[in-house]
């Protein structure tokens, strides 16, 4: 039903951001909140997928119009929800998912919450030779400083939560998490997802 919405960010949480439109504030899930800036002065494009179930109706946003593209081929598959397809986009590593997929890496899209070894073969099976087009994808990551670094640690922690980690997996990476004092969220969560996968 949506393709985008232009609005103003008015509030980012670890799983959601709330975005201001005509004077609605629309609640979408993302695979990194921390990726946007609250700015109430600043209209942004996000790009949407509206998800409808019996229970819900949920909004899912994008930075990018091929992350959106991505997604729809991630939930296509079965056995893949809109949690595991955002997990997945939130590791940002575009041209390695392609990669496992083109080469049946099972142990690569396991790393993945909620992805399973038979979810990951129906991931191989259903998505090979459709994302090739995609691994040309290239995020342009936020490079802003930021101060309160132990607020933004502790709020990349939340994010990694939220996405579907557990406590354990999380616990594992936290000190080298907490080595570098100067990032920001996004930078925060970005390398903790690249610790997670390895």
């Amino acid at each position: 039903m949506y393709e985008f919405m232009d609005g103003q960010i008015v509030d980012i949480t670890p799983a959601y951001i709330v975005l201001l439109v005509n004077g609605i504030g629309y609640l979408i899930y993302t695979a990194d909140p921390y990726r946007f800036n609250v700015d109430q002065n600043k209209t942004i494009r996000v790009y949407v997928y509206q998800s409808v179930s019996d229970s819900a109706i949920l909004l899912y946003g994008f930075y990018e119009a091929d992350d959106k593209k991505l997604f729809e081929k991630l939930i296509a598959v079965s056995g893949i929800g809109p949690k595991s397809a955002l997990a997945i986009l939130a590791g940002n590593d575009r041209s390695g998912l392609v990669s496992a997929i083109s080469n049946k890496d099972v142990k690569f899209l396991t790393k993945f919450p909620g992805v399973g070894k038979k979810t990951a073969q129906q991931i191989i099976l259903d998505l090979q030779g459709k994302v090739g087009d995609l691994s040309q994808i290239v995020q342009a990551r936020s490079g802003q400083s930021a101060s309160g670094q132990s607020d933004e640690l502790r709020d990349a922690i939340s994010a990694l939560e939220a996405l579907g980690y557990s406590a354990k997996q999380i616990d594992t990476i936290r000190l080298e998490l907490g080595k570098d004092k100067a990032l920001t969220t996004d930078e925060y969560l970005s390398l903790g997802l690249k610790l997670l996968m390895h």
